[in-house]
């Protein structure tokens, strides 16, 4: 497997070249900026497995730069990991609403950076690579585009099975109705609102199985999650 590509947006220079020697040291291939406005072209053109981003940086912020990577369809799923001397409260729910993964303050342990890193490409890797998905009881394959649920296959639409997909890719996470929009259907898509819930519904039907629960779980005000 090829080496997982990551971003690495920090204008402290010292710190850089030491996440930047930790990480090629892990078999990373680490590309490293201090400007926001190169920050979102690399991420563009090199298309990174993840960013790690600062907040305060030269040229554009690191939350707007989070904030149009989340805008924009080739990055809109790539795992943010911010990281910020910004360390209130309200500042850390600002990153996590504008699409963050996960919110580290300075000073931090590099350790526990490259530990959540890790956590973070172990579940977005088997996408990557085109291998099978597996959340809980149900098996997606890719390739043979099989999906299975406790050992029995199911029958999904073409719409179902990329809305499982997308949220076997991204367990656990809430996603609003217009995250899962852009997801699925893409950015700039006419498709309503309310066709979410339609698929939703479908999806939940089709994944169905006598005994077992419903893994789609319903977080009123803020959407949907898939959970193991």
């Amino acid at each position: 497997m090829d080496a997982a590509k990551l971003l690495l947006v920090e204008d402290d220079p010292s710190l850089a070249e030491l996440l930047q020697y930790r990480f090629r040291n892990e078999g990373y291939d680490v590309r490293t900026t201090a400007d926001g406005d190169e920050a979102l072209i690399l991420a563009a053109e090199e298309r990174p497995d993840l960013i790690i981003l600062d907040w305060m940086i030269n040229g554009t912020s690191g939350i707007e730069v989070c904030r149009r990577l989340r805008r924009n369809q080739q990055t809109a799923h790539t795992p943010i990991i911010m990281l910020t001397a910004r360390e209130s409260e309200d500042d850390r729910i600002r990153g996590l609403e504008t699409g963050a993964d996960d919110y580290i303050t300075k000073p931090f342990s590099p350790r526990e950076l490259l530990a959540r890193v890790t956590a973070v490409m172990r579940r977005i890797r088997p996408a990557l690579a085109g291998q099978v998905l597996e959340v809980g009881d149900i098996r997606l394959d890719p390739v043979a585009h099989r999906v299975e649920r406790a050992g029995r296959t199911l029958q999904l639409g073409p719409t179902e099975y990329r809305l499982l997909k997308f949220f076997m890719e991204n367990p656990t996470r809430v996603f609003s109705r217009g995250q899962l929009l852009d997801g699925v259907w893409g950015t700039g898509s006419d498709i309503e609102m309310r066709t979410v819930d339609v698929h939703i519904r479908r999806l939940r039907k089709a994944i169905e199985v006598e005994g077992l629960r419903d893994p789609i779980r319903t977080v009123r005000s803020a959407g949907y999650a898939l959970e193991p």
